[in-house]
């Protein structure tokens, strides 16, 4: 990636319905060429999804949370698979530490949430502890991720 592949990346990921002309003005690029270059980008995989970012209250997500899991090694591949396909879940990272895995999730209430984690989450094999955060405020959530230039992530 150059430096007008990030220019690109950066203007799409905080807006993904920015027009091939607008790409390219904002680039000093040819319509045609920015659009290669946004296929490229999507090809080699760097764009990895187009989508919608919905408020999550509108849509009756309205509680947010964490769940830190402590898993044993016995069942956790099913654990882990199992916990990502739950469309409650919205990351799943596996983390150093005291604990094995931060869970973020969006559900509508706090009864949704001890359902969701008494019938999916608990029952799971390789689960042992689950201890439960909940966002009383959320300040800031994106997804955009900081794009740095090649010299800089050498340094």
């Amino acid at each position: 990636m150059d430096s007008i592949d990030h220019k690109i990346a950066s203007l799409l990921q905080s807006n993904g319905r920015h027009s091939s002309a607008e790409i390219a003005e904002a680039v000093g690029l040819s319509v045609s060429s920015a659009n290669e270059r946004v296929r490229r980008l999507s090809g080699l995989g760097v764009i990895k999804a187009w989508r919608a970012v919905l408020d999550a209250d509108r849509v009756g997500a309205k509680l947010c949370g964490f769940v830190l899991i402590d898993m044993s090694f016995d069942g956790e591949e099913e654990a882990k698979r199992a916990i990502a396909a739950c469309p409650e879940v919205q990351e799943l990272h596996h983390i150093s530490g005291a604990h094995s895995y931060l869970m973020k999730f969006r559900v509508a209430d706090t009864g949704k949430l001890q359902a969701f984690l008494q019938e999916r989450v608990k029952p799971l094999k390789a689960v042992q502890r689950t201890e439960t955060l909940i966002a009383l405020e959320t300040v800031k959530e994106t997804s955009e991720v900081l794009i740095t230039e090649p010299a800089e992530r050498k340094a």
